[in-house]
């Protein structure tokens, strides 16, 4: 028998160009997403800015709330949901994992995948992702199937509105109290 755990969605709202870009055509509140293994945010992975300086430069990231992107932005706004999943179905998102990380160079940020699904039009390229397509990609590669739809067409806003995550924190990221301060 496996035992119940969890995994934790972050989404977020950093007041960049790029966000309010975005949040003008999504009028969601969060418009970015990343997938972490604990409560701390310790361990917490997305695709976006490689550089916290460089907006251009994108690809799969390891976040850091203290060194990364976020720090460059204190008043981040977050909602953070956790998701029961099983000690397996974290070690088939580990393996998935795993080949992210390894190959992290080759991955690309899917900038034209943003516009498809404003078109509702799935643009996939290979080794190319977006925020919330990395993080329902992760989930649908090993087994967690939460929405009819492709993960190309996955928004943050898919997150929220899902009654399978619990709702864990929302306020200022600098303020959520499991941070290592």
């Amino acid at each position: 028998m496996t035992s119940k755990t969890f995994i934790y969605i972050l989404l977020t709202d950093t007041g960049t160009l790029f966000t309010k870009s975005i949040k003008k055509y999504t009028k969601a509140p969060y418009n970015h997403a990343s997938i972490a293994f604990d409560a701390h945010l310790t361990e917490m992975y997305s695709f976006g800015r490689k550089n916290p300086n460089n907006p251009i430069n994108g690809g799969f990231v390891k976040e850091d709330i203290h060194t990364g992107t976020y720090s460059k932005y204190p008043e981040t706004t977050c909602v953070i949901y956790k998701l029961e999943v099983t000690s397996r179905d974290v070690e088939k998102m580990r393996r998935v994992l795993n080949v992210f990380i390894k190959n992290q160079r080759r991955f690309l940020y899917n900038l034209i995948g943003v516009l498809g699904v404003s078109l509702n039009e799935p643009v996939e390229f290979s080794n190319s992702y977006f925020c919330s397509q990395f993080v329902a990609e992760m989930l649908h590669r090993s087994g967690i199937k939460l929405w009819d739809k492709l993960p190309a067409l996955v928004t943050p806003d898919d997150f929220r509105k899902n009654p399978h995550f619990q709702l864990v924190y929302e306020g200022k990221l600098t303020d959520y109290p499991l941070i290592k301060k």
